[in-house]
């Protein structure tokens, strides 16, 4: 089990701020304002640097990850939860977010479904999950980053439990909860990376 969450050691390098950057422009892309939203972003980063971004639209933040920043804690529309995925998650109530993040997180779980099904009992009817990992195609190039050009922090890659392409998330999500006709998953950043946009089914009439 972890003990450090990302770049709470490290700075980040620029291998790393230019793929926080591309995930960050891809988030917006799908949810262009977070004015009065709900937000949880699961596996944050010491610095949650995301919601940092954002926190000035927000009506509330759900931060979690093995260790975060004092001020994270400190902030009074920061909810912080100090702990692993995915236990912690069982005392946020059910449809309390309206959008749910999990950027650059499964790839480091052994077993990744409880958290995504977490992720969509969070969820309002109506809401958004939004999901990164690298992809096998990825692999190669992170770990020629990690391993040989000292680019990326290697205890990273050494953490990497698995890679996903589309035919490896989409049945995760389809079992987590979502529908099918209401997810979409696509290669992104070159085909380095996978993403999927999964909505929660609104109530019905």
């Amino acid at each position: 089990m972890r003990t450090q969450s990302y770049a709470q050691q490290t700075k980040l390098t620029v291998v790393d701020r230019l793929g926080v950057w591309l995930s960050a422009r891809t988030v917006r892309r799908f949810v262009p304002s977070f004015r009065g939203k709900r937000v949880g972003d699961l596996g944050c980063g010491f610095q949650a640097a995301f919601v940092r971004s954002i926190l000035h639209e927000l009506r509330e933040a759900v931060v979690v990850d093995v260790a975060l920043a004092d001020d994270l804690k400190d902030h009074p529309r920061i909810r912080a939860l100090e702990a692993a995925l995915p236990e912690c998650l069982d005392e946020l109530p059910d449809s309390s977010l309206d959008v749910v993040l999990l950027l650059s997180v499964l790839e480091h779980l052994s077993d990744p479904l409880p958290v995504l099904e977490q992720a969509h009992r969070l969820l309002v009817p109506g809401g958004r999950c939004l999901v990164n990992v690298p992809s096998w195609r990825g692999k190669a190039y992170l770990e020629l980053s990690a391993f040989t050009l000292g680019t990326s922090p290697a205890c990273e890659m050494d953490d990497h439990k698995m890679y996903y392409d589309v035919r490896d998330l989409w049945p995760l999500l389809v079992k987590a909860g979502f529908r099918p006709s209401a997810i979409r998953c696509f290669a992104h950043k070159a085909g380095l990376n996978t993403f999927a946009v999964c909505d929660r089914e609104p109530e019905g009439p």
